[in-house]
């Protein structure tokens, strides 16, 4: 473990720019569950039944009444040490941005000015028929009453402005993504396990164009073999022990 931590301590204090992809691991440490896990959400719930698009159209109350516990957990939670380190390094001006898959928002409050939120986040909702989009925090009582919001204009279902199976990811944001990885030279893969497409094959975009990796997570990922570095162990230890130095 050592030896790893120091080679991506080299790593970091030599490359030029810097990129973070982070999974839903990174916020682990902050008390948000993860959700593929053996002791992750979806174990004992299949997703496609409660958390895609067609079940939210379908039931949204029952989407909502799951939901709920999540988005509480959530607006309780507060960044850990991997999120302060990496807006550490972005305000040293060596990171030059946090792709994340999660939706909590923490890499914001934790500083982090240039995140691309590629599974949305829950500042916002949008009505899934006249398209009108509003603040969440206002529904936030309805929520916490079992209540499937509605559209003020229409009447339509609010949805939050986050990705459900089945929905395709914001082309835009993805592309900037993509950008971000093209213009760096080290990337920092950090808690996920890379089972999830398209995200899980942004890692070969950079190892493509001769960039170096380094994985952070406590499980293997199928990319271990070809990464720089691989640390097995919490980010909210490993991410602050690299970006130290």
């Amino acid at each position: 473990m050592q030896a790893e931590l120091a080679k991506a301590r080299e790593l970091v204090a030599k490359a030029k720019r810097v990129v973070a992809l982070t999974g839903a691991g990174f916020s682990t440490p902050s008390g948000i569950p993860d959700f593929r896990s053996a002791a992750g959400m979806w174990a004992k719930l299949n997703p496609v039944e409660v958390a895609s698009l067609a079940a939210f159209r379908r039931d949204p109350e029952r989407f909502y009444s799951w939901f709920r516990g999540l988005l509480d957990t959530i607006l309780a939670a507060r960044p850990n040490p991997a999120h302060l380190a990496l807006a550490a390094l972005e305000a040293a001006g060596r990171l030059g941005g946090v792709i994340t898959q999660n939706i909590d928002g923490l890499h914001q409050r934790a500083g982090s000015r240039r995140v691309f939120e590629l599974h949305g986040n829950l500042r916002g909702a949008t009505c899934l028929e006249c398209g009108r989009q509003v603040p969440a925090e206002p529904l936030l009582p309805a929520l916490r009453r079992g209540e499937a919001p509605r559209c003020r204009n229409c009447g339509g279902l609010l949805k939050p402005d986050v990705v459900l199976f089945d929905e395709l990811l914001p082309q835009g944001l993805f592309w900037l993504a993509h950008k971000a990885l093209d213009e760096c030279d080290l990337l920092i893969v950090a808690g996920t396990s890379l089972e999830v497409a398209p995200v899980c094959e942004m890692p070969l975009s950079v190892l493509a164009h001769g960039g170096h990796l380094i994985i952070v997570n406590r499980e293997p990922t199928y990319l271990d073999s070809q990464a720089d570095a691989v640390i097995h162990d919490d980010v909210a230890t490993a991410i602050p022990a690299i970006v130290a130095a």
